[in-house]
């Protein structure tokens, strides 16, 4: 009996780390199993955004306490609001709105998270408002649309002008890039119209508008502004044909399902923000204290802000849209910049001297102005093939992987086959003229025979620099011949040799620094192209594009569920273009069997 209770021990002793060992590895396994990732709201992160908003900082704005009752905001007895209020309160909004507004659970979280969780940044919301609310009424009456849709820019970026989601939408109505651009919204090396606020309102009361002409209900014309009509349409066709957003929730995608909820709310709190004690937080800035200049030629932020005295800050956050602190106006294609009422005389009255005006910075400021124009390009969509990697790509197009990241708001360089992903194009065909500019700071009039050459190297559709304030530089056409670094070379021997400046060669090959090696194959210019003392010269008369007194039009059927800013984009025309050639208003009158032109 004793050596069968010893042989049993001496079992249990050998075995038991085993059974331990299982034991530890299933609960480490438990504690390791990958669980499903809980995204983060995108109303949350849009809120969140708001935090390191410069604007609200008031160093940059002196008159931040201007306002009565906008810097006595307090967390001291925040109100405590009962469900039966809530539902009385969106009852009469619901009475006074096209909006199906109702109370229920998912509109009550959203009102906690205005109104408790996130009250300080509501309050900056508030602020904001002062800004950008006037500009969106405006333009929805002149839609005759609801004013109540100034709310949904609340929910697709809290009034962030400069707003980027993680799936690339951008400025304060979160434009994708191919929905922008069938409403005309322009993205280039420069400027991207999605963050204006005056053209990206435009836009989204023209989409809204389409969207609602195809429900013909806003709640589900908000959906589809938000998933895409296609997505509405499948909810719509899985509920039996039911138009109503409430009846197709459950068929919807899960962040479709928050957005009309977190619309109501918005509203709501924005609506009754005293009786919450939420007060507008100063943004420094009036919509009524902002006005508009014309730029005609080339400036930088820097030179409006130092020539001014106008806080650099305050320029970038008035003018969102020009992603380098650089305006790249000629006198063929103006653009418009916001500043204060009270600078915008010093701004007419200065105009010239501003363009010739040297920054501290001038080293950069020169730079940047002469690359400006031989890198001008606009974005396009791009599906990534199989086997390409994001450095391929960006070689393919002549951009750098920072241009990459930045232009798709990409964290890593990463892509997938099939992907879409925007890219910069080739040099536009028809470069803006430079007629008038002829440097940065020499007087136009000093260099006229430039300005003309610069003229005509833009008619042929090749790059052109802009002078430095020291001496004119060749003005040269696209690298045509391929150089091989030799034994001693440097970057200012090989730009001598073919009569062209570093900073071309530096464009023209990608370089993001003076050094090369032995070798190395640099992209030049073939010699005989160039066009100044000694050289070749470029002739007005060849290759200059010439245009058709008659628009060309090829004929479309509509077809069943088709829309005008869907055909638009299929055929990479904007929503206005059609309009125009065919006349149309109103666009819920388009027919299946229906001819109607495509601008080609």
């Amino acid at each position: 009996m004793l050596l069968k209770k010893l042989r049993i021990l001496f079992l249990f002793v050998l075995f038991s780390p085993l059974f331990i060992f299982a034991q530890d590895t299933l609960r480490t396994d438990s504690l390791y199993k990958k669980k499903p990732l809980i995204e983060d709201d995108p109303v949350v992160i849009m809120l969140d955004s708001l935090a390191s908003l410069k604007i609200f900082e008031d160093a940059e704005f002196p008159n931040a306490k201007q306002y009565q009752k906008w810097n006595t905001y307090t967390d001291n007895d925040i109100p405590v609001v009962p469900d039966s209020i809530y539902r009385e309160r969106i009852a009469q909004m619901n009475d006074q709105s096209p909006f199906e507004f109702v109370y229920n659970s998912e509109v009550k979280r959203f009102i906690e998270l205005y109104a408790f969780k996130k009250r300080k940044l509501t309050a900056r919301i508030l602020g904001l408002a002062q800004i950008y609310f006037p500009l969106f009424e405006e333009q929805l009456d002149k839609y005759n649309m609801p004013l109540e849709l100034k709310y949904l820019a609340v929910i697709e970026s809290a009034l962030n002008p400069t707003a980027n989601s993680r799936a690339g939408a951008k400025g304060l109505w979160q434009f994708m890039y191919g929905t922008g651009k069938v409403y005309g919204l322009k993205v280039t090396s420069y400027v991207d119209d999605r963050f204006d606020p005056y053209k990206a309102t435009i836009a989204a009361c023209e989409h809204l508008g389409d969207l609602y002409d195809i429900y013909g209900n806003w709640l589900l014309a908000l959906a589809a502004y938000n998933s895409g009509a296609g997505n509405v349409n499948k909810a719509i066709r899985r509920s039996g044909g039911i138009k109503n957003f409430w009846a197709l929730h459950n068929y919807l995608p899960k962040e479709t399902r928050s957005y009309v909820p977190a619309f109501i709310a918005a509203s709501y709190v924005l609506t009754y923000a005293n009786e919450h004690k939420i007060y507008p937080v100063d943004p420094g800035v009036l919509y009524y204290e902002v006005d508009t200049v014309t730029v005609h030629n080339p400036l930088s932020f820097e030179q409006i802000s130092e020539m001014l005295n106008i806080p650099l800050e305050e320029v970038a956050f008035l003018n969102p849209s020009f992603k380098h602190g650089f305006i790249p106006a000629t006198h063929e294609n103006t653009y418009k910049v916001r500043l204060r009422k009270k600078n915008v005389g010093d701004f007419i009255n200065n105009e010239n001297a501003l363009y010739a005006f040297r920054t501290k910075n001038s080293a950069n400021q020169d730079s940047l102005f002469a690359m400006a124009f031989s890198n001008y390009r606009e974005a396009d969509l791009y599906t990534v093939k199989s086997g390409e990697t994001m450095t391929s790509i960006a070689k393919k197009f002549h951009m750098t992987m920072a241009e990459m990241r930045s232009l798709n708001g990409l964290r890593k360089n990463y892509v997938k086959p099939k992907q879409k992903i925007l890219v910069y194009t080739k040099p536009l065909k028809e470069k803006p003229k430079q007629e008038g500019i002829s440097s940065v700071n020499v007087p136009n009039e000093l260099n006229r025979d430039t300005a003309k050459k610069t003229t005509i190297a833009s008619k042929i559709g090749e790059p052109n620099v802009i002078a430095s304030n020291i001496s004119t530089q060749p003005l040269t056409e696209s690298p045509k011949a391929i150089h091989v670094v030799a034994s001693g070379e440097s970057l200012g021997g090989v730009a001598k040799k073919y009569g062209c400046t570093i900073e071309q060669l530096k464009n023209w090959n990608n370089l993001s620094s003076d050094n090369i090696v032995i070798g190395q194959k640099l992209k030049v210019v073939s010699p005989g192209v160039t066009s100044s003392a000694g050289h070749k010269t470029v002739t007005e008369s060849k290759h200059v594009k010439t245009t058709s007194p008659t628009q060309k039009y090829i004929y479309y059927t509509v077809l069943s569920g088709d829309n005008l800013w869907e055909i638009a984009d299929k055929f990479d025309v904007t929503v206005s273009q059609i309009k125009g050639m065919n006349d149309i208003k109103n666009s819920s009158r388009l027919k299946p069997g229906q001819k109607i032109k495509i601008p080609r």
